[in-house]
């Protein structure tokens, strides 16, 4: 059984997240087990970025994600790489759209002894809104005129 990492924010989750995580689950085989890491919102605003929902849920709903046989939020102590010796796995999976140097990446691994390899998912789940940042602007650019729901108490 070989066990296959997938990190991300997982902010606004939509289709591409499912596609994402299914291919990443794949790179280990049949009988893979698929370990998520969920960014820290004080790792994702350091990119000046500011996730919607907190990390708890984010970490919660994740959990729920058919395929997903474990989650776990990332570390804040800079060091990116202490969870990945804590969960050891075979595979770590970069998402389609996700800007990692992967030759980078996999130096830093080899020199910290690890055995993971890096490999890039190529499914990438193309629509209209299929990042979590394309959801935000379309809100943000939407005029509902008065067909919100404020019913939400």
């Amino acid at each position: 059984m070989k066990k296959v990492m997938a990190t991300g924010t997982f902010d606004l989750l939509h289709p591409g997240h499912g596609i994402y995580l299914n291919e990443a689950k794949k790179l280990g085989g049949k009988d893979a087990k698929l370990y998520v890491v969920i960014a820290r919102d004080s790792t994702v605003e350091k990119r000046k970025r500011y996730p919607i929902v907190g990390e708890q849920q984010r970490l919660e709903l994740v959990k729920m994600i058919k395929g997903v046989d474990e989650a776990y939020l990332g570390n804040e102590n800079g060091d990116f790489l202490k969870i990945v010796e804590e969960i050891n796995p075979d595979i770590i999976a970069i998402g389609a759209d996700q800007r990692h140097d992967i030759t980078k990446l996999q130096k830093a691994i080899n020199k910290r002894g690890l055995k993971a390899k890096v490999e890039r998912v190529k499914a990438y789940h193309n629509a209209e809104l299929d990042s979590s940042c394309k959801i935000i602007k379309k809100i943000k650019k939407m005029d509902f005129k008065g067909k919100i729901n404020d019913n939400c108490d």
